[in-house]
This record gives C-alpha cells, sequence and structure tokens, in this order.
C-alpha cells in the first residue's frame, strides 16, 4: 500500500513558475514509477510527466515538454514537478500517481494508488 500527499498548487500569474511535491508512504516507493496528471472541469484526466523507480527515464505530454520537468529523490520518497513557462491552459487539478512496475505508463487507468490532487491556477 502507497499513500501520496502532494503539496505545493497555487495561483501563479503566465509566465510564473510553481513547483509540486508528493511525499509517499511505504518502503516499496523506489520499485514504482510515478507520474503527474491533470484534470481540467470537463476534461479527461492527461498524462502530464512520468518516471520510471530508478528515475532514469521520463515522459512528458506534448504540451508540457520544455517547460515542465518530473524528478524523484528514493532517498526521501518524493517525486517532484517543477512547472516553468505557465500558461492559462496549465489550470487544473494536478493529481501524483503510483504504479506498482518499475516503468511509466501513459494512460492513468493503469496507475495503482492517487494522492488527493492539489488544484493550480494560472491567471492571464
Amino acid at each position: 500500500q502507497v499513500q501520496l500527499v502532494e503539496s505545493g498548487g497555487g495561483l501563479v500569474q503566465a509566465g510564473g513558475s510553481l513547483r509540486l511535491s508528493c511525499a509517499a508512504s511505504g518502503r516499496t516507493f523506489s520499485s514504482y514509477a510515478m507520474g503527474w496528471f491533470r484534470q481540467a472541469p470537463g476534461k479527461e484526466r492527461e498524462l502530464v510527466a512520468a518516471i520510471t523507480s530508478n528515475g532514469g527515464n521520463t515522459l512528458y505530454g506534448d504540451s508540457v515538454k520544455g517547460r515542465f520537468t518530473i524528478s524523484r529523490d528514493n532517498a526521501k520518497n518524493t517525486v517532484s514537478l517543477q512547472m516553468n513557462s505557465l500558461k492559462p491552459e496549465d489550470s487544473a487539478v494536478y493529481y501524483c500517481a503510483a504504479r506498482a512496475t518499475p516503468y511509466y505508463s501513459s494512460y492513468y487507468y493503469s496507475y495503482n494508488y492517487w494522492g488527493q490532487g492539489t488544484q493550480v491556477t494560472v491567471s492571464s
């Protein structure tokens, strides 16, 4: 069992930056691939970024490539999402997710554990 708690969301102006963090419980964190997903009102949940269990490979959604960076610290059981050059269309609830395999997936339904989400609002 893995419990995930996100933090770092908030209100920011377009062009600004935010850093989201996700703290995970459990001794098996280093064996899980991790992902960040987001969901805006009336839209499907979509992949933002994902990272393999050892941090060696990452995957980004097309709309955030070059602006967002995912990273993890297995010693601290944390995964982070650095978001730069934020746009109003980045506004959504952001979720941290854990997948009980070493490799990530872009499909949200393949992730086993989810945090409660944190709101990110980007004003124009």
